[in-house]
């Protein structure tokens, strides 16, 4: 064979496993970098997982209601902020429900849900007690809590879980018990007069009774005061109804001086003041002192407070003080008299509705309609201020109102606005 061929062929076996070699090794940089194109997909799809976990918590945070993930073994898989809150700060995620939901019935609303796998709505009414290592936000005292729980079937469809949401409703049952409450005491309250009404008038229709003026007169006469009960409570009713509907945000803001107010309420109470023989003084540095607000609601306010220290003292020579100055953190009113007094258990009930401190009083006379003070009451909180009370039986009681400079601005800025509206 010639040097020739034996050359040639030598090249060529040299071609050929370099060209192997190349592919070799361009077949190990494919495969590196699909590694790492592998890895960097993994990373993506882990950050992805992650940031969708976190806007998850996010939402459920953000929700006011307890939100709660069960599996199919009774384990809890997501709680949000509000449940952490509601169970008092406990750690929820991977304990079972048994453990988080100390109450019975909770445990039995989820468990039902869980082995039924069917939606499960109840509300439940539970008493929390407030401990030392208590967190600060956690429940106390009554609370009323709405459950929801309804089954998920999961992917795969062999894993099911339960979404578990819980509503804290305690305003709205408190709201709901008032109202009920409210609707019992007036039915009551009117129940009463017209039952004596009505007892007078079976007398009237007796022949015998009608031919004698004289007891006609007296039967008429108190017939008409109980009549006149009657429209104190409905239109004491409307009041109140109007400040706990929320009308008193729209209040009829203007300028008047609190002198004349004063002046008109005690022309109103006249007759009652120079019955009992009492002695009004007003207090007032600043006889031109003027305020902002609702002047229907002020008088409202003072005739209550005024009529209410005439009726729990009907004795003669009862003096009343009324008052107000402005200092520097707002205005200042009060109205004391040197009565009977309230017994202190009463003082922290008097502002409610129906309430009535009946000790130490003529049982002669006819009653209010108990909302006087609540009517106060809300009518001073519509004015951004706050009413408290101080007595001391056989002494003194004196109720002082306080309307802060911040929110007399507030006030001075609603009637801007209402002038300026075309």
């Amino acid at each position: 064979m010639s040097d020739f061929v034996v050359t040639t062929a030598i090249t060529a076996a040299v071609a050929a496993g370099s060209a192997c070699l190349f592919l070799l090794l361009r077949l190990k940089h494919a495969q590196r970098e699909a590694g790492r194109a592998l890895d960097d997909c993994r990373s993506r799809s882990r950050q992805d997982l992650e940031h969708a976990h976190l806007e998850r918590d996010k939402i459920l945070d953000a929700l006011s209601d307890a939100f709660l993930l069960v599996d199919s073994g009774g384990t809890v898989r997501i709680a949000n902020a509000a449940a952490r809150r509601f169970f008092n700060g406990r750690v929820l995620v991977h304990r079972p429900v048994s453990e988080v939901m100390l109450d019975r019935r909770l445990i039995e609303a989820v468990r039902d849900c869980l082995i039924n796998a069917k939606p499960v709505t109840e509300r439940i009414s539970l008493y929390y007690e407030r401990t030392s290592d208590s967190p600060s936000h956690a429940p106390r005292g009554q609370v009323v809590w709405h459950i929801d729980a309804a089954p998920i079937v999961g992917i795969p469809e062999q894993e099911h879980f339960t979404r578990i949401v819980i509503r804290d409703v305690s305003a709205e049952h408190q709201t709901d018990q008032i109202r009920k409450d409210f609707v019992a005491n007036a039915s009551h309250e009117l129940r009463t007069p017209l039952a004596i009404i009505n007892g007078y008038l079976e007398n009237l229709i007796d022949d015998d009774l009608v031919d004698d003026p004289a007891i006609t007169r007296r039967f008429l006469s108190i017939m008409r005061k109980h009549t006149e009960r009657i429209a104190r409570i409905v239109e004491d009713m409307l009041v109140i109804s109007r400040l706990e509907s929320g009308e008193a945000a729209a209040l009829k803001v203007e300028p008047f001086r609190l002198r004349s107010c004063i002046q008109d309420v005690l022309e109103r109470l006249e007759s009652v003041i120079r019955q009992q023989k009492a002695e009004i003084h007003v207090e007032m540095d600043d006889e031109t002192l003027t305020i902002i607000g609702d002047r229907f609601y002020w008088t409202q306010v003072l005739f209550n407070l005024i009529e209410n220290a005439l009726k729990q003292n009907p004795r003669p020579g009862l003096h009343v003080r009324v008052g107000a100055r402005r200092e520097p953190t707002g205005l200042l009113l009060w109205v004391a008299d040197d009565g009977v007094g309230i017994p202190a258990q009463d003082l922290q009930h008097i502002f409610r509705r129906f309430y009535r401190v009946e000790k130490h009083h003529s049982q002669q006379e006819i009653k209010g309609t108990g909302l006087g003070l609540s009517i106060v009451k809300r009518a001073i909180e519509a004015h951004g201020g706050m009413i408290d009370v101080a007595s001391t039986p056989g002494v003194d009681t004196r109720f002082t109102i306080r309307i802060p400079a911040e929110e007399e601005l507030r006030l001075e800025g609603m009637q801007a606005a209402e002038i300026q509206e075309p």
